[in-house]
């Protein structure tokens, strides 16, 4: 008898140990997602999913009193095993904690934890109907804990237990969309890759999406008015950026548009630029252009000098990607010269580039873009038709200036 019981106990341990782990680990929008469906299982997690207190009060309350029963009952097991060794009660103590633990351990908490983390919604759809019944019978006693709870903290710490969070994440929506891209083998997955860019958009930093300073078009403050027209008509930009004695003292903007005001000199076309770290998240530059009714941005280094800038375009083609208006270039990143060559801007990323060629060109946190793959190669910026050759590929350089490499050719050695 003592046997059977402390096997339930320890099943019973397994169970609320691993539902427990399951409920943290599993996504909770795609419980909700699947709630629509007609299977009972589904609307009981929902249901249970959005009392999180509750629930999970409920699974510590069977935990706790499964372990206790276990610790009474493997007491009664172990104790006639050991009548006939003279030892003392406290060593007898020692040795029955010893085994007890180890049993509940392996079986009860290390293998339940492992097996329901790894398949966490589909044991909780699997397991909801005990899941419910242990629910409803001790969700009394669960609520008088939690109210219980929330008197001591009034009267004692002068503070109430903290609300529930979001009851999604971030996560839930990312693997959500990344199980829909691996297991439904969409056509046309455009829309998916979207929200996945978004939701990158919070962890992708300035520095990443931003012109670079070598790439930026900029005046002196003292320029005339009809050159800046001419520097408005050669670049096709709509705005250009203006500064006082040299780059890194960058003073604002001017548009394009307000040259039609026939202004007398620069000074009375500027319009305030922002300054921001390159190590802010893109998410929330685009969070201030949207609230302050701005489209560009400073963005300097730690020492404060200009970095590169940035757009609201810039950043929205982080989402839905290249974005084509008057005011892109005509040259193409890529333009294709034969069935294995390529003639590429060396700022295109690296990390494109391998997507998009299916190449394995070296990635680094010292470099992004194909031109600083090069010169962190030869070190320094190199000659016209300077060869990088390795099995895979070969880089000639076909343009550069007195700052940096401006284009390659790329032939895939197939």
């Amino acid at each position: 008898m003592d046997l059977t019981i402390a096997l339930t106990t320890i099943l019973l341990s397994a169970f609320f140990f691993g539902v427990e782990v399951a409920f943290f680990s599993s996504n909770k929008l795609q419980l909700e997602l699947d709630k629509s469906s007609e299977k009972i299982s589904s609307k009981i997690i929902s249901f249970i999913s959005r009392n999180e207190s509750i629930f999970i009060t409920t699974m510590l309350i069977g935990k706790n009193i499964s372990l206790v029963v276990y610790a009474i009952t493997m007491t009664k097991l172990l104790t006639p095993l050991f009548d006939n060794f003279f030892i003392s009660a406290y060593f007898l103590l020692l040795i029955q904690i010893i085994i007890s633990t180890l049993i509940i351990l392996v079986t009860a908490e290390f293998l339940p934890k492992s097996i329901f983390k790894i398949y966490a919604n589909t044991s909780l759809k699997i397991l909801s109907i005990p899941i419910s019944f242990f629910y409803v019978i001790f969700y009394p006693f669960a609520l008088l804990f939690l109210k219980g709870s929330k008197l001591i903290l009034k009267l004692f710490c002068a503070q109430s237990l903290p609300k529930n969070k979001d009851f999604f994440k971030k996560t839930d929506l990312d693997g959500y969309l990344s199980h829909i891209n691996n297991n439904e083998n969409l056509s046309n997955n455009t829309e998916v890759e979207m929200v996945q860019n978004t939701l990158q958009l919070s962890t992708k930093k300035l520095r990443e999406c931003m012109i670079p300073r070598t790439e930026i078009v900029a005046l002196n403050i003292n320029t005339s008015i009809k050159e800046l027209k001419e520097k408005f008509i050669e670049t096709k930009l709509s705005k250009i950026l203006i500064y006082k004695n040299n780059i890194d003292n960058i003073v604002g903007y001017v548009h394009s548009s307000d040259l039609f005001r026939n202004p007398r000199n620069i000074r009375s076309l500027l319009l305030p630029i922002p300054f921001v770290p390159e190590t802010m998240f893109a998410m929330q530059l685009l969070s201030d252009f949207i609230d302050e009714d701005k489209g560009v941005a400073l963005v300097v280094d730690e020492f404060g000098g200009t970095s590169g800038m940035i757009t609201i375009e810039d950043v929205t083609e982080e989402i839905v990607g290249e974005i084509e208006d008057e005011y892109d270039e005509d040259n193409e990143i890529f333009e294709k010269i034969n069935e294995n060559e390529y003639s590429i801007l060396a700022r295109a990323e690296v990390l494109l580039i391998n997507k998009e060629l299916e190449l394995n060109i070296p990635e680094s946190e010292e470099y992004e873009t194909l031109a600083g793959y090069v010169l962190d190669h030869f070190e320094n910026i190199p000659q016209i038709e300077s060869i990088i050759d390795n099995k895979q590929y070969k880089i000639t350089i076909k343009e550069v200036d007195d700052r940096s490499v401006i284009r390659v050719n790329l032939e895939i050695k197939r």
